[in-house]
Protein backbone atom coordinates (compact mmCIF):
# COMPACT_ATOMS: atom_id res chain seq x y z
CA UNK A 1 0.00 0.00 0.00
CA UNK A 2 1.65 3.36 -1.24
CA UNK A 3 1.17 6.46 0.46
CA UNK A 4 -1.86 7.69 -1.83
CA UNK A 5 -3.62 4.51 -0.64
CA UNK A 6 -3.01 5.44 2.77
CA UNK A 7 -4.21 9.30 2.20
CA UNK A 8 -7.43 8.14 0.30
CA UNK A 9 -8.45 5.45 2.74
CA UNK A 10 -7.86 8.63 5.83
CA UNK A 11 -9.88 11.20 3.30
CA UNK A 12 -12.87 8.96 4.54
CA UNK A 13 -12.62 9.82 8.47
CA UNK A 14 -11.41 13.58 7.12
CA UNK A 15 -14.33 13.81 5.09
CA UNK A 16 -16.79 12.48 8.29
CA UNK A 17 -15.16 14.78 10.57
CA UNK A 18 -15.77 18.08 8.03
CA UNK A 19 -19.47 16.85 7.75
CA UNK A 20 -20.07 17.10 11.91
CA UNK A 21 -18.39 20.41 11.61
CA UNK A 22 -21.07 21.26 9.38
CA UNK A 23 -23.89 19.75 11.57
CA UNK A 24 -22.41 21.60 14.79
CA UNK A 25 -22.62 25.03 12.35
CA UNK A 26 -26.01 24.45 11.41
CA UNK A 27 -27.51 23.74 15.21
CA UNK A 28 -25.45 27.16 16.60
CA UNK A 29 -26.83 29.23 13.35
CA UNK A 30 -30.41 27.94 13.83
CA UNK A 31 -29.90 28.85 17.53
CA UNK A 32 -28.86 32.46 17.10
CA UNK A 33 -30.28 32.94 13.49
CA UNK A 34 -27.70 33.35 11.36
CA UNK A 35 -27.34 32.24 8.01
CA UNK A 36 -24.94 29.49 6.82
CA UNK A 37 -25.06 29.98 3.60
CA UNK A 38 -22.34 31.32 1.25
CA UNK A 39 -22.69 34.71 -0.44
CA UNK A 40 -24.82 34.13 -3.92
CA UNK A 41 -22.24 35.70 -6.65
CA UNK A 42 -24.92 36.03 -9.50
CA UNK A 43 -26.89 37.53 -6.57
CA UNK A 44 -24.41 39.95 -5.46
CA UNK A 45 -24.05 41.22 -9.51
CA UNK A 46 -28.08 42.08 -9.68
CA UNK A 47 -28.02 43.41 -5.99
CA UNK A 48 -24.82 45.76 -6.56
CA UNK A 49 -25.14 46.50 -10.32
CA UNK A 50 -21.88 45.25 -10.95
CA UNK A 51 -20.90 45.51 -14.53
CA UNK A 52 -16.88 45.56 -15.05
CA UNK A 53 -14.63 43.15 -14.97
CA UNK A 54 -10.77 43.37 -13.93
CA UNK A 55 -8.71 40.53 -14.59
CA UNK A 56 -6.12 40.41 -11.56
CA UNK A 57 -4.08 37.42 -12.61
CA UNK A 58 -2.47 34.62 -10.72
CA UNK A 59 -2.74 35.43 -6.79
CA UNK A 60 -2.30 33.85 -3.67
CA UNK A 61 -5.55 34.99 -1.28
CA UNK A 62 -6.66 34.68 2.01
CA UNK A 63 -8.85 31.56 2.51
CA UNK A 64 -10.58 33.06 4.93
CA UNK A 65 -12.13 36.05 2.69
CA UNK A 66 -13.46 33.33 0.77
CA UNK A 67 -17.05 33.61 1.38
CA UNK A 68 -19.23 33.16 -1.94
CA UNK A 69 -20.02 30.85 -4.83
CA UNK A 70 -21.05 31.04 -8.25
CA UNK A 71 -23.68 28.62 -7.91
CA UNK A 72 -22.97 26.44 -4.96
CA UNK A 73 -23.86 28.46 -2.44
CA UNK A 74 -26.11 25.93 -0.66
CA UNK A 75 -23.64 23.52 -0.92
CA UNK A 76 -20.98 24.43 1.91
CA UNK A 77 -21.56 26.68 4.63
CA UNK A 78 -19.94 29.76 5.79
CA UNK A 79 -16.65 27.85 6.65
CA UNK A 80 -16.53 25.74 3.70
CA UNK A 81 -17.85 22.72 5.53
CA UNK A 82 -19.17 20.26 3.56
CA UNK A 83 -23.04 19.97 4.20
CA UNK A 84 -23.89 17.24 1.30
CA UNK A 85 -22.05 13.61 0.91
CA UNK A 86 -22.69 11.38 -2.52
CA UNK A 87 -20.61 12.71 -5.54
CA UNK A 88 -19.39 15.38 -3.32
CA UNK A 89 -17.58 13.73 -0.93
CA UNK A 90 -15.91 11.56 -3.59
CA UNK A 91 -14.63 14.84 -5.09
CA UNK A 92 -13.70 15.85 -1.55
CA UNK A 93 -11.58 12.38 -1.19
CA UNK A 94 -9.59 12.61 -4.29
CA UNK A 95 -8.70 16.53 -3.70
CA UNK A 96 -7.30 15.51 -0.16
CA UNK A 97 -5.49 12.74 -1.40
CA UNK A 98 -3.59 14.94 -3.52
CA UNK A 99 -3.14 18.09 -1.17
CA UNK A 100 -1.70 15.58 0.87
CA UNK A 101 0.25 13.41 -0.96
CA UNK A 102 2.27 16.47 -2.59
CA UNK A 103 1.07 16.00 -5.70
CA UNK A 104 -1.36 19.49 -5.31
CA UNK A 105 -3.92 21.01 -7.49
CA UNK A 106 -4.37 23.46 -9.96
CA UNK A 107 -5.28 27.42 -8.74
CA UNK A 108 -8.61 27.87 -8.17
CA UNK A 109 -10.44 30.30 -10.42
CA UNK A 110 -12.47 33.55 -7.81
CA UNK A 111 -14.43 36.92 -8.53
CA UNK A 112 -13.36 39.40 -6.22
CA UNK A 113 -16.09 41.96 -5.29
CA UNK A 114 -14.44 44.67 -2.15
CA UNK A 115 -13.42 42.02 0.49
CA UNK A 116 -14.82 38.58 -0.51
CA UNK A 117 -13.87 36.37 -2.68
CA UNK A 118 -16.66 33.94 -5.24
CA UNK A 119 -15.52 30.74 -5.97
CA UNK A 120 -15.95 30.32 -9.65
CA UNK A 121 -13.83 26.84 -10.05
CA UNK A 122 -12.49 24.71 -7.13
CA UNK A 123 -15.20 24.61 -4.25
CA UNK A 124 -13.93 21.27 -3.34
CA UNK A 125 -10.00 22.78 -3.23
CA UNK A 126 -11.48 25.64 -0.75
CA UNK A 127 -13.33 23.17 1.60
CA UNK A 128 -9.91 20.59 1.90
CA UNK A 129 -7.46 23.84 1.90
CA UNK A 130 -9.67 25.22 4.86
CA UNK A 131 -10.18 21.83 6.63
CA UNK A 132 -5.80 21.06 6.42
CA UNK A 133 -5.71 24.76 8.10
CA UNK A 134 -4.23 26.33 4.73
CA UNK A 135 -3.82 30.45 5.40
CA UNK A 136 -3.71 30.76 1.80
CA UNK A 137 -4.33 29.71 -1.94
CA UNK A 138 -3.29 30.37 -5.22
CA UNK A 139 -6.44 31.83 -7.57
CA UNK A 140 -6.95 33.53 -11.15
CA UNK A 141 -8.72 36.52 -10.03
CA UNK A 142 -11.12 38.54 -11.53
CA UNK A 143 -12.11 41.68 -9.95
CA UNK A 144 -15.58 43.74 -10.15
CA UNK A 145 -15.33 47.41 -8.55
CA UNK A 146 -17.58 48.72 -6.43
CA UNK A 147 -18.56 51.52 -3.96
CA UNK A 148 -20.13 49.02 -1.49
CA UNK A 149 -18.68 47.44 1.69
CA UNK A 150 -18.93 43.89 1.34
CA UNK A 151 -17.19 41.58 3.74
CA UNK A 152 -16.69 37.77 4.56
CA UNK A 153 -19.38 38.63 7.70
CA UNK A 154 -22.47 39.87 4.84
CA UNK A 155 -25.12 38.20 5.64
CA UNK A 156 -27.70 37.10 2.52
CA UNK A 157 -30.16 39.56 4.00
CA UNK A 158 -27.90 42.11 4.01
CA UNK A 159 -27.88 42.13 0.15
CA UNK A 160 -31.21 43.85 0.44
CA UNK A 161 -30.00 46.70 1.85
CA UNK A 162 -27.09 47.26 -0.34
CA UNK A 163 -29.42 46.70 -3.45
CA UNK A 164 -31.41 49.60 -2.10
CA UNK A 165 -28.80 51.62 -1.80
CA UNK A 166 -27.77 50.81 -5.18
CA UNK A 167 -30.82 52.03 -6.63
CA UNK A 168 -31.01 54.73 -4.49
CA UNK A 169 -27.43 55.89 -5.69
CA UNK A 170 -28.75 54.80 -9.55
CA UNK A 171 -31.54 57.35 -9.55
CA UNK A 172 -29.86 60.62 -7.65
CA UNK A 173 -26.00 60.21 -8.32
CA UNK A 174 -25.69 61.21 -4.89
CA UNK A 175 -22.38 59.57 -4.68
CA UNK A 176 -21.19 61.86 -7.49
CA UNK A 177 -23.00 65.15 -6.43
CA UNK A 178 -21.68 64.92 -3.23
CA UNK A 179 -19.06 62.31 -2.53
CA UNK A 180 -19.01 62.92 0.70
CA UNK A 181 -22.27 62.19 1.62
CA UNK A 182 -22.57 58.67 3.77
CA UNK A 183 -26.84 57.94 4.08
CA UNK A 184 -26.49 54.44 5.32
CA UNK A 185 -29.70 52.83 7.08
CA UNK A 186 -29.11 49.36 8.76
CA UNK A 187 -32.69 48.16 7.90
CA UNK A 188 -34.38 47.85 4.55
CA UNK A 189 -37.15 50.04 3.29
CA UNK A 190 -35.91 53.49 4.20
CA UNK A 191 -34.07 54.43 0.91
CA UNK A 192 -36.85 54.11 -0.81
CA UNK A 193 -38.53 56.98 1.63
CA UNK A 194 -35.55 59.12 0.53
CA UNK A 195 -36.54 58.81 -3.09
CA UNK A 196 -40.22 59.63 -2.12
CA UNK A 197 -39.04 62.61 0.00
CA UNK A 198 -36.92 63.81 -2.75
CA UNK A 199 -39.18 64.25 -5.40
CA UNK A 200 -42.12 65.88 -3.04
CA UNK A 201 -38.98 68.47 -1.77
CA UNK A 202 -38.60 69.03 -5.61
CA UNK A 203 -42.14 69.39 -6.04
CA UNK A 204 -42.12 72.65 -3.46
CA UNK A 205 -38.59 74.01 -4.52
CA UNK A 206 -40.32 74.53 -8.23
CA UNK A 207 -43.30 76.13 -6.21
CA UNK A 208 -40.64 78.26 -4.24
CA UNK A 209 -38.62 79.00 -7.54
CA UNK A 210 -41.67 79.51 -10.02
CA UNK A 211 -39.59 77.10 -12.59
CA UNK A 212 -39.08 72.94 -12.09
CA UNK A 213 -35.59 72.41 -11.38
CA UNK A 214 -33.88 69.62 -13.13
CA UNK A 215 -33.93 66.19 -10.49
CA UNK A 216 -30.15 66.51 -10.18
CA UNK A 217 -30.80 70.59 -8.84
CA UNK A 218 -33.13 69.44 -6.32
CA UNK A 219 -31.09 66.32 -5.18
CA UNK A 220 -28.13 68.89 -4.42
CA UNK A 221 -30.53 71.21 -3.15
CA UNK A 222 -32.33 68.70 -1.47
CA UNK A 223 -29.06 67.15 0.70
CA UNK A 224 -27.35 70.36 0.88
CA UNK A 225 -29.82 72.82 2.88
CA UNK A 226 -32.67 69.90 4.03
CA UNK A 227 -30.93 65.83 4.83
CA UNK A 228 -27.74 67.03 5.86
CA UNK A 229 -28.32 69.88 8.48
CA UNK A 230 -30.56 67.34 9.85
CA UNK A 231 -28.40 64.37 10.11
CA UNK A 232 -25.51 66.79 11.31
CA UNK A 233 -27.55 67.95 14.08
CA UNK A 234 -28.29 64.44 15.25
CA UNK A 235 -24.44 63.12 15.29
CA UNK A 236 -23.50 66.77 17.27
CA UNK A 237 -25.97 66.26 20.03
CA UNK A 238 -24.71 62.99 21.08
CA UNK A 239 -27.74 60.85 21.38
CA UNK A 240 -25.85 58.20 18.75
CA UNK A 241 -23.08 57.26 21.17
CA UNK A 242 -25.95 55.02 23.19
CA UNK A 243 -27.19 53.68 19.79
CA UNK A 244 -23.89 52.09 18.41
CA UNK A 245 -24.97 49.46 15.66
CA UNK A 246 -27.17 52.18 14.11
CA UNK A 247 -26.64 55.33 12.29
CA UNK A 248 -28.16 58.98 12.35
CA UNK A 249 -30.02 58.10 9.07
CA UNK A 250 -31.70 55.39 10.85
CA UNK A 251 -32.46 57.52 14.22
CA UNK A 252 -34.02 60.40 11.44
CA UNK A 253 -36.00 57.99 10.22
CA UNK A 254 -37.27 56.46 13.24
CA UNK A 255 -38.16 60.15 14.02
CA UNK A 256 -40.52 60.15 11.16
CA UNK A 257 -42.33 56.82 11.71
CA UNK A 258 -42.78 58.23 15.72
CA UNK A 259 -42.96 62.04 15.18
CA UNK A 260 -46.88 61.54 16.91
CA UNK A 261 -45.09 59.89 19.80
CA UNK A 262 -42.32 62.18 20.09
CA UNK A 263 -44.69 65.11 20.05
CA UNK A 264 -43.14 66.43 17.17
CA UNK A 265 -44.94 70.09 16.52
CA UNK A 266 -43.91 70.95 13.18
CA UNK A 267 -45.09 67.80 11.43
CA UNK A 268 -43.23 65.97 8.88
CA UNK A 269 -45.15 64.45 6.40
CA UNK A 270 -44.74 60.09 5.96
CA UNK A 271 -41.89 60.28 4.01
CA UNK A 272 -40.17 63.23 6.35
CA UNK A 273 -40.70 66.31 4.56
CA UNK A 274 -41.36 69.42 6.37
CA UNK A 275 -41.68 73.42 5.23
CA UNK A 276 -40.12 73.77 8.77
CA UNK A 277 -36.68 72.54 8.62
CA UNK A 278 -35.40 75.43 11.36
CA UNK A 279 -38.28 74.21 13.81
CA UNK A 280 -37.25 70.70 13.05
CA UNK A 281 -33.14 71.19 13.75
CA UNK A 282 -34.59 73.06 17.47
CA UNK A 283 -36.53 70.08 17.90
CA UNK A 284 -33.12 67.81 17.31
CA UNK A 285 -31.58 69.34 19.79
CA UNK A 286 -33.27 68.80 22.31
CA UNK A 287 -34.11 65.35 21.40
CA UNK A 288 -32.74 63.13 24.30
CA UNK A 289 -32.57 59.30 24.70
CA UNK A 290 -35.42 59.87 27.55
CA UNK A 291 -37.83 60.74 24.55
CA UNK A 292 -36.21 57.42 22.48
CA UNK A 293 -36.70 55.60 25.34
CA UNK A 294 -40.33 56.88 26.18
CA UNK A 295 -41.27 55.54 23.14
CA UNK A 296 -39.74 52.58 22.73
CA UNK A 297 -40.69 51.37 25.92
CA UNK A 298 -44.07 52.55 26.00
CA UNK A 299 -44.53 49.77 22.55
CA UNK A 300 -43.35 47.35 24.99
CA UNK A 301 -45.77 47.82 27.28
CA UNK A 302 -48.64 47.95 24.72
CA UNK A 303 -46.94 44.73 22.90
CA UNK A 304 -47.37 42.96 26.64
CA UNK A 305 -51.20 43.52 26.73
CA UNK A 306 -51.84 43.41 22.84
CA UNK A 307 -50.15 39.67 22.54
CA UNK A 308 -52.82 39.07 19.73
CA UNK A 309 -51.40 41.80 17.51
CA UNK A 310 -48.63 41.23 14.89
CA UNK A 311 -45.25 42.58 16.50
CA UNK A 312 -43.33 45.68 15.39
CA UNK A 313 -42.00 46.40 11.96
CA UNK A 314 -38.04 45.50 10.92
CA UNK A 315 -37.56 48.77 11.56
CA UNK A 316 -38.20 49.90 15.15
CA UNK A 317 -35.53 51.14 17.48
CA UNK A 318 -37.06 48.73 20.67
CA UNK A 319 -33.51 46.92 20.44
CA UNK A 320 -31.76 50.15 21.06
CA UNK A 321 -32.62 50.95 24.64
Amino acid sequence: MDAKDIAYMKSEDEFNRARRKALVEEIVAGINGSNLDLLSFDAVVEKLRLRHTVNCGLQDIPLKQIAGSCGRYADFTRTFTPRRAGRDKERWRQIYTLATTGQGFPPIEVYKVDQVYFVRDGNHRVSVARELGWETIQAYVTELPTMFTLTPQTQPDDLLIKEECAIFLEKTRLHELRPDADVSFTTPGRYLRLLKQISVYRYYLSKRRADIPSYEEAVIDWYDNFYAPMIDRIKKSGVMKLFPNRTADDLLAWMVEHQKELHITRKMDDVGYTDDVNGLLTFIDKLSVLDVAKVEVGKKIKKVFQKDKPPPPPDSLEHYV
